[in-house]
């Protein structure tokens, strides 16, 4: 399929991938529901021989996503952490991860209580945000580097640059992944800076609509994507057609979608900031953020996510978020609806209670996911949950 070049984000989120259906002229990529495809002679195929190994409205889906981070192979699985499970087969047992100390809470639990004890893979925790750390625990047996940026829940940011620079000093053939979800492409291009591999949960900003689970992986390296079309076709973490096709028909309005969110979660996190019973702030678009300097650097724009504390304990987080009418006390993240969360007790419950405690994530943490909906509706709604604690 020919790729065209497009100066835009945006042009790329509506075309990269996708040609008029060459039968009827389709402007939309149909969905393809064959699992099989006839072969003129034996081996002599079209490019497509059974659904699992190659679909074509998966393969369109790819192509854009891969596109709009400026990669060359995309790789669609069933979820983000079918996607987590299939990169870490690139391993062998007995390797050494160094991975972010904050990440997404279903992420630990996979290294720790899955990946760890069955595969016997090793993993070392180490805050990325400083440098001298992971340069003192960066050694040729490191095989893999996990980096999330910005960090879920407490949106902490590291330097891609500077850690897959130090990281490939050390040992040319070690994989740097980053997880791009809280950012997306529109604000964030990891492979620009130095990563080997670019991973989504696409069940939230690229699809957007909260109505899809899926995950997603992109890479430049021709040798990486080998060995991870013969993972995907070999263990099967496929995702479905119909999936693939809502994600891409998602994508088309990622770039409009991430500017609202954007203004709406600054907005946010300036009411909050000035708010007499918010104890703290945590969103990169205020100067207050620790890595304020390198947000601007690294991204070209700060997210929809915002993190704070509230005054009090348990109590008043509960009451805040059962006094919400706009937003839904609901996980996950990245729909055009803004959604609010308890990490403690909700996404990040998996993880052991002294980490969570090393890491900041109290009883007075809550995660805001800023939808698009308008901005002053969105303040008034946050304004009079706080009037109730």
């Amino acid at each position: 399929m020919s790729q065209p070049s497009y100066k835009n984000f945006g042009t790329d989120c509506i075309h990269a991938g996708q040609e008029p259906d060459p039968v009827t002229g389709a402007v939309m990529t149909p969905i393809s529901l064959s699992t099989t495809f006839v072969q003129k002679s034996p081996g002599q195929h079209t490019g497509y021989e059974y659904a699992r190994t190659g679909n074509p409205t998966r393969n369109a889906y790819e192509a854009c996503v891969a596109k709009c981070e400026n990669g060359k192979h995309g790789l669609a699985f069933a979820s983000g952490l079918a996607a987590t499970a299939t990169l870490l087969h690139l391993l062998k047992s007995g390797d050494e991860i160094i991975a972010m100390d904050d990440m997404y809470g279903g992420t630990n639990r996979y290294f720790h209580k899955v990946a760890q004890p069955f595969a016997n893979l090793k993993f070392n925790l180490v805050d990325l945000t400083n440098l001298e750390a992971f340069e003192s625990a960066m050694n040729e047996n490191i095989k893999m580097v996990w980096i999330e940026t910005p960090t879920n829940p407490t949106l902490k940011i590291s330097d891609i640059q500077a850690l897959s620079d130090i990281a490939h000093a050390v040992n040319s053939e070690v994989i740097v992944v980053v997880d791009n979800t809280f950012l997306s492409p529109y604000f964030q291009r990891p492979l620009d800076f130095g990563a080997d591999i670019v991973l989504h949960s696409v069940s939230k900003y690229i699809n957007g609509h909260s109505d899809v689970i899926g995950g997603i992986v992109i890479t430049n390296s021709d040798e990486i994507n080998e060995k991870l079309r013969f993972l995907q076709n070999g263990m099967g973490a496929i995702q479905g057609v119909f999936s693939s096709f809502l994600a891409m028909r998602g994508l088309k309005t990622l770039h409009v979608r991430m500017k609202q969110h954007a203004i709406n979660a600054q907005a946010v996190a300036e009411f909050l900031e000035s708010h007499e019973k918010v104890e703290r702030v945590i969103y990169p678009g205020l100067p207050s953020h620790p890595q304020y300097e390198l947000a601007q650097k690294q991204q070209t724009g700060f997210g929809g996510m915002v993190t704070f504390f509230i005054k009090g304990g348990l109590d008043e987080s509960r009451t805040f978020l059962e006094n919400l009418k706009v937003f839904s006390l609901a996980e996950s993240l990245g729909g055009v609806e803004s959604l609010a969360e308890h990490p403690a007790i909700m996404t990040h419950a998996s993880v052991p209670p002294e980490l969570r405690k090393k890491l900041g994530i109290s009883d007075t943490l809550i995660r805001l996911s800023v939808g698009i909906e308008e901005t002053e509706d969105i303040l008034e709604d946050i304004s009079n949950a706080l009037d109730q604690v």
